[in-house]
């Protein structure tokens, strides 16, 4: 699904044919799909508005007005029946159900980048909540919504909240300036609580392994903490230097090369590929030899929000590998061998890394970075793959199909889909 102004455009994911057309009362700002895709819903945030479409039933729609409330997010269930719509100022969180058209509100969620979390079996959400100056989280059953725990947590600032896979533990972090992650069971028991250092900045971004056996905590300091299930102590500190020294380490540097032609194949005036290709570089992988030197940017240190640390994180879907961005280097990709705990791979981009995703049904890696180039490694190596098509199509975002078998591409106003071949075996 796309939309374009007030239009909402559906098509088959194969062949990009156009099924559904809807016309939505404003401007559409954000669209999700229902977890079954039986339902589209689509927010108009300076409305206050959302509007739900049926992809079964053209002629059924819904639409939920907050009224002067406001609307500052919507989402859906993870059953795909009800809508979760936050107020402006944060006021309340209003649950809508468009099965039985009832209503119901939770107070007082936190304004924070991460305050809802539901668990991957969609059977509890929990809700990060601020109240008398003070945070907690609230655990909700997502069948009745009624309220399952409700317990204060030791943070200054909560800043995110995020489940493990297995919906066991759920892990809260504080603000930047107060390097500590809390994990807490489902019943609000504090299972742990980590800090690794106390006085300079502290937590940018966490991951989970799809196990639920490690923890990921990317700091600040440019450095990468892995806790296990276990004890949830530290196994491993992952640093990112500016120098490759280790052998064993695979450096791929990405190489432009402007393309040679022959007089024979010249002519006037050029064929359209013939053009393209005059004035295109052409973009491959060297395989450098250690030590090398990456491209490091020293932060500036009197400016807020300072490009430093490790603010990217992703744990393959087979949990055998981790890949990682730390913003002093913005060019490079940390790809880490988990099973031995060391650097695999890095691959050293011309620009700066926009997006990175893993296939989620094999390892391998998709890397976009503002050209109109696609990069993809796996264990049997690296390829860069040109998006064909009419001007410069610059890929800042990059999604793959749950199958693995195709991914949608993004730009700043365009988008396109990239289908993989798989190999017959």
């Amino acid at each position: 699904a796309s939309c374009v102004q007030h239009r909402l455009v559906v098509r088959d994911a194969s062949t990009l044919q156009i099924l559904h057309l809807y016309t939505c009362t404003d401007q559409i700002q954000y669209i999700e799909w229902s977890s079954d895709s039986q339902f589209i819903l689509c927010a108009m945030y300076k409305r206050g508005l959302v509007q739900v479409w049926s992809l079964e039933q053209p002629d059924w729609h819904c639409r939920i007005d907050e009224g002067s409330a406001g609307l500052v997010a919507s989402c859906w269930s993870p059953d795909g029946r009800h809508i979760l719509n936050t107020t402006e100022f944060h006021l309340r969180i209003t649950v809508w159900s468009l099965c039985t058209k009832s209503v119901s509100y939770i107070k007082y969620p936190k304004a924070c980048q991460q305050g809802v979390a539901f668990t991957k079996d969609g059977r509890y959400m929990a809700v990060a909540e601020r109240r008398d100056c003070k945070d907690f989280i609230s655990i909700f059953v997502c069948r009745n919504w009624q309220l399952l725990r409700h317990f204060d947590t030791e943070t200054q600032d909560l800043f995110g909240i995020e489940w493990a896979p297995n919906g066991c533990v759920l892990a809260a972090w504080d603000t930047c300036l107060e390097y500590k992650v809390l994990l807490y069971s489902l019943d609000g028991r504090l299972l742990s609580s980590y800090r690794a250092y106390e006085w300079p900045l502290g937590i940018k971004s966490i991951a989970w392994s799809p196990s639920s056996q490690f923890l990921a905590i990317g700091s600040f300091d440019e450095k990468v903490r892995i806790l296990n299930h276990v004890t949830w102590k530290k196994i491993t500190e992952l640093e990112h230097p500016a120098v490759i020294t280790n052998k064993k380490t695979i450096v791929y540097k990405e190489v432009e090369k402007s393309p040679t032609l022959g007089t024979e194949r010249l002519s006037f005036p050029p064929t359209r590929a013939l053009a393209s290709s005059l004035f295109s570089t052409q973009s491959k992988y060297d395989i450098c030899q250690v030590p090398v030197s990456l491209n490091y940017i020293k932060p500036v240190a009197d400016k807020a929000n300072p490009k430093v640390g490790v603010g990217m994180l992703a744990f393959s879907a087979d949990n055998c590998f981790l890949a990682t961005k730390n913003d002093n280097i913005p060019n490079a990709v940390w790809i880490w061998d988990i099973r031995k705990l060391k650097l695999a791979v890095v691959l050293e981009q011309l620009y700066t890394i926009q997006c990175f995703q893993w296939d989620p049904c094999q390892p391998r890696l998709a890397v976009c970075t503002g050209s109109s180039r696609v990069y993809l490694w796996s264990p049997a190596g690296c390829v860069v793959v040109k998006v064909p098509g009419e001007g410069d199509f610059q890929i800042v975002s990059l999604s793959w199909h749950s199958s693995g078998d195709s991914m949608l591409l993004l730009s700043k106003d365009h988008f396109c889909v990239c289908y993989l071949e798989r190999e017959e075996v």
